[in-house]
């Protein structure tokens, strides 16, 4: 069992080096507030640094604070759903959930040691609503809490056994 644990470790740690590369290479490609087109009206590549949380929030706050608040944030995070993500008893979807959001929180918050803000570069446009710009790990966040919520509802649905 220990190993089977140990190679679940593979999904986290490759969501974070996916993010970590996307970001070297935006880095090196645009430069800060430069813009790519991909998709016209659509889709584009813009180099940026969001000192923030979700959206922006609390991007005006002293960085001091900033810095403290979402170390603690992203720490209790990491202690809790990586205890989550290493118990024997967690499903196997609830565990992919789980490893997506492990990775994305440590890319963002590496970033955030790092820069002292999160690398953001990708640009959405919605009929003409500008999406706020984001990043791979975002996107494993959102996808890996999607994914944990459904499971979870699965998991209520389904009939309980009845052993004897």
């Amino acid at each position: 069992m220990r190993g089977a644990r140990a190679a679940w470790l593979l999904l986290p740690f490759s969501a974070l080096g996916l993010d970590w590369a996307s970001k070297a290479w935006i880095a090196a490609a645009i430069p800060l507030y430069g813009t790519r087109t991909i998709i016209p009206g659509f889709f584009y590549l813009t180099m940026s640094y969001n000192p923030g949380a979700i959206f922006g929030t609390m991007g005006g706050a002293p960085p001091l604070f900033r810095t403290v608040l979402f170390s603690l944030a992203g720490i209790a995070a990491l202690l809790y759903f990586g205890w989550e993500f290493l118990r024997p008893a967690t499903a196997t979807a609830q565990r992919i959930a789980l490893g997506l959001i492990l990775g994305g929180a440590m890319g963002n918050g590496l970033d955030r040691i790092r820069h002292g803000m999160v690398v953001d570069f990708l640009d959405f446009v919605f009929w003409g609503w500008h999406y706020w710009t984001f990043n791979l790990a975002d996107s494993f966040i959102v996808c890996g809490a999607i994914l944990l919520g459904l499971s979870l509802l699965w998991a209520m649905k389904r009939p309980v056994r009845q052993e004897g």
